[in-house]
């Protein structure tokens, strides 16, 4: 039965979940996170009040930030020459972030689009002054053969999504793009498979696909790519300004 568009099964054991859901959209959270959470709602560690109610400058709070870092490093082997940030506005507000970070005004980028999503990042990106280059575009059913990409030897780095949700497009590894700036959006897989961080220049993700609720970005970043902002950087979408402030220049989800 489709409820949504969402298949749904309903599963036997009713202590579990009543429910199932096969979806694009966000992932549902294992039974143990969600009683913890239940748990911490009313009190969370001992602190006598839940994590939505403390301050994200508390010790309670700077423990919880320091270990989900920590956990990230390593499940994802993440080495220390990239930095960790949990940053707002969704995966899409990094469509505007990434150009805005990490080029200045007539440079050239290029874009690979094998679906929805990486068609959004490559339209952002042409509002920015830049020479935005197509450089391979799928039909939302497969990955373009390599040998047929037109990468830019000059550009500033080559953005793709590594698996597109709407389509179902799924890349199998890191694409070989030379010696440019890797970056991938790898919100829906995220945390699916190992990943060989070293590959990228950057890798972002929105949380609710996998790991969390909705509300978080993560963005790992290889540090030598900060401090290259645009002037007009806004303060918020800056990874330099949330790499120098630990991810909390301001109140961050903390839920």
């Amino acid at each position: 039965m489709l409820l949504r568009q969402l298949d749904i099964y309903l599963l036997r054991d009713k202590r579990v979940r009543c429910l199932q859901l096969h979806t694009p959209g966000p992932a549902m959270l294992p039974v143990e996170v969600l009683e913890q959470t239940q748990r911490d709602t009313l009190n969370y560690s001992g602190t006598g009040m839940s994590v939505m109610e403390m301050s994200h400058r508390s010790k309670a709070f700077d423990g919880i930030i320091k270990q989900a870092e920590a956990d990230l490093r390593t499940l994802l082997s993440i080495p220390d020459n990239y930095k960790v940030l949990f940053v707002q506005g969704g995966a899409s507000t990094q469509f505007a972030a990434i150009p805005l970070n990490f080029t200045q005004e007539g440079d050239t980028v290029d874009y690979i689009v094998t679906g929805a999503w990486s068609k959004k990042a490559y339209e952002e990106a042409q509002k920015f002054g830049l020479n935005v280059n197509l450089a391979a575009k799928g039909d939302n059913k497969s990955v373009p053969a390599r040998d047929a990409w037109k990468l830019s030897p000059e550009a500033k780095y080559v953005h793709y999504c590594d698996n597109e949700t709407i389509g179902g497009v799924e890349f199998q590894g890191a694409p070989d793009v030379g010696d440019v700036p890797l970056i991938a959006d790898m919100s829906s897989n995220f945390l699916s498979k190992p990943v060989d961080v070293s590959k990228y220049a950057m890798i972002y993700a929105g949380a609710q696909k996998n790991i969390g609720p909705s509300g978080v970005v993560i963005a790992i970043v290889r540090e030598d790519l900060l401090g290259k902002a645009r002037p007009i950087c806004p303060t918020m979408l800056n990874y330099t300004v949330a790499a120098e402030n630990g991810s909390m220049y301001n109140t961050p989800p903390c839920w």
